[in-house]
């Protein structure tokens, strides 16, 4: 038998130190930025660097928002990330249900072409795209910044697997009561799957708001730009002032860590998710 230390056994002492470990690689970045957004140029550009800073300057966070029009980058980030997400999941959810629980012609290899698109990364389908909306007239748009996301392989396929792991029998009993398919999923089937679903649209909503590449092919307005672009502006020639790129970069992350903290809950259960018992 292990010897205890401290109520716990050795072995597991050894695990919660591994744990720790890694806690604290992944939570040092965060740290640093925080830390450094509070800094004074000089003491960012100091070697070696100090863990904290001498002087806590939130006036740093005041400066990054007088650099530009930074509640507009911040309107068109949260615009952009909500209705690409929203417009992905309503397609998405219709999509995974049939693909589940229906059998029509071709449907396999339909599914099987759209889960090639997890294969294909934006980049490859830039120039048909770009060329496609240009045509259209929608470059300098939200609608360039949305409607390309329209289908979500990745939604489609967690969210059709999960479609599958409910019970053959609450579909048949809820047809049985002649209830209508559109509420069926709605009412019945999305609530059972509720950590899966909460789980696809953080994903997809972190995806949008960190975008950056997309943003700067279709659009040359600042009117249009996100957060993610206007972090950009910060870096000049003249050098960049660390202490206010990473405040923008708290700014930019602040909206993802409350949203995670809310959801933390369902994105847990949804990695442990294995039918309904």
């Amino acid at each position: 038998m292990s010897k205890r230390v401290l109520g716990v056994t050795i072995p597991e002492a050894a695990g919660l130190l591994l744990l720790l470990a890694v806690g604290l690689i992944y939570l040092f970045p965060f740290y640093w930025m925080i830390v450094t957004s509070l800094k004074t140029l000089s003491e960012t550009l100091v070697f070696p660097p100090s863990f904290f800073p001498k002087q806590l300057k939130f006036e740093n966070y005041v400066d990054v928002w007088r650099t530009g029009p930074f509640p507009r980058y911040v309107f068109n980030s949260f615009l952009v990330a909500i209705s690409a997400t929203a417009l992905q999941l309503v397609v998405a959810i219709p999509a995974a249900y049939a693909f589940a629980r229906k059998r029509f012609k071709g449907s396999k290899i339909i599914y099987g072409l759209i889960l090639s698109g997890l294969m294909l990364p934006m980049q490859v389908v830039i120039i048909p795209i770009y060329l496609l909306l240009s045509k259209w007239g929608l470059i300098n748009t939200y609608a360039a910044l949305i409607i390309p996301y329209m289908v979500s392989p990745f939604a489609i396929f967690l969210l059709s697997e999960s479609f599958k792991q409910l019970p053959e029998d609450i579909i048949d009993a809820a047809k049985m009561e002649q209830m209508s398919e559109g509420r069926l999923v709605w009412s019945m089937l999305l609530p059972m799957i509720k950590q899966i679903v909460v789980t696809v649209t953080l994903l997809l909503f972190i995806t949008h708001w960190n975008d950056l590449f997309w943003v700067l092919i279709m659009t040359s307005s600042e009117k249009l730009h996100t957060l993610t672009v206007g972090m950009i502006k910060l870096t000049n020639t003249e050098g960049t002032h660390w202490q206010l790129l990473m405040a923008a970069n708290v700014i930019l992350v602040a909206p993802i860590f409350a949203i995670y903290v809310f959801a933390s809950k369902h994105i847990k259960s949804a990695f442990t998710y294995s039918g309904i018992k």
